[in-house]
């Protein structure tokens, strides 16, 4: 089994010189950096210390996803930031549960023994009610449906239709751009494939700017989870 580890950046070098030295280079077959047009040398940062590395083209985390997957050359992929929210050291543990025979493990957060030392009162609510919602809806069993510390399939991106533009037609709604891991959650329930999770404490972000877009993206998500009731089988 080949692993890609997906490392998703945006000027976040601070975190990238504390974190990227942490992932032992045995851990994963493939490391790649997706940038999105950073400004404070994560690219040169990245490139200087051998990772492989792609400019995003289009705007907005989902499409750091999809531009990302055709050059995955993993058989599963883990998802991470390097902002410091993101352990590295679990990335063995995450490989080790997955191997157990999952289609997907997340690293929750919220999962007993773990915990978000970045949470604010909306984060927290946010993440908690999304997550009710996506298993009251969708028969999920998750206690983080939304963060992007996991490991998959690569192939679910497109089993499950996460490259296709209408499968986030929400987005028009509220001019923005939407994430991918709500979905990944949504239709892996809906599907009833094998996931599990392990507890993955949040430590607070190093540097870089939080670039979350709470009404936006919180409207985003529900409307589409609500969709999902009739729109994707």
């Amino acid at each position: 089994m080949k692993v890609t580890l997906l490392v998703f950046t945006m000027n976040e070098i601070d975190g990238m010189r504390v974190i990227m030295p942490r992932i032992q280079r045995e851990w994963c077959d493939q490391i790649l950096v997706v940038d999105g047009n950073s400004v404070d040398g994560t690219v040169e940062y990245a490139r200087e210390h051998g990772y492989e590395v792609l400019i995003q083209k289009k705007k907005g985390i989902r499409h750091a996803f999809i531009e990302a997957f055709p050059l995955v050359k993993g058989d599963v992929v883990i998802t991470f930031s390097p902002d410091g929210n993101s352990i590295p050291e679990l990335i063995p543990y995450l490989i080790a549960k997955y191997k157990e025979g999952y289609d997907m493990v997340i690293a929750s957060r919220y999962a007993p023994g773990a915990k978000s030392e970045d949470d604010d009162l909306m984060t927290a609510f946010g993440n908690w009610c999304f997550t009710k919602t996506i298993n009251f809806l969708h028969g999920g069993r998750y206690t983080d449906a939304m963060v992007i510390y996991r490991i998959y399939r690569t192939n679910l991106l497109t089993e499950l239709d996460l490259d296709k533009e209408e499968s986030y037609a929400p987005e028009k709604l509220f001019r923005t751009v939407i994430g991918v891991e709500p979905l990944l959650s949504v239709r892996c329930a809906k599907r009833k494939l094998k996931v599990a999770e392990i507890p993955g404490s949040e430590p607070p972000r190093i540097g870089g700017e939080r670039k979350l877009l709470p009404f936006r993206w919180g409207g985003a998500y529900l409307v589409q989870f609500f969709r999902e009731l009739y729109y994707w089988k």
